[in-house]
């Protein structure tokens, strides 16, 4: 596991899940699904992932006409939750609102 990442305990995972709205677990990932028009998504995506980049931290992203859907985990740490997946969902949410992307259950 790379210095710094500290796993998460069942109890964090589940009160960061109830600070983020939308977001759902799927075993050790966090995933949400946007419905936007997929010119938008893919300018979504864009926007998403420069601030990937300057934070060092990327989700998994699947782009189909209509709909993106974000699935996140920390894969330098085995693929398991921390607190890293969480601020890029916030991240992800506040993205999603400039854009215009309407939450979406999936």
């Amino acid at each position: 596991m790379a210095d710094g990442l500290v796993l998460l305990t069942e109890e964090e995972i589940q009160a960061a899940l109830r600070d983020l709205p939308g977001w759902r677990r799927e075993g050790d990932k966090i995933t949400r699904a946007f419905g936007i028009r997929y010119h938008g998504g893919v300018a979504m995506i864009v926007h998403v992932a420069d601030i990937e980049r300057l934070i060092s931290h990327h989700a998994d992203i699947d782009l189909r006409w209509g709909k993106v859907r974000f699935s996140i985990t920390t894969h330098d740490a085995g693929h398991k939750l921390t607190e890293a997946d969480f601020d890029l969902a916030r991240r992800i949410d506040a993205i999603a609102q400039a854009h215009m992307a309407e939450p979406i259950d999936d």
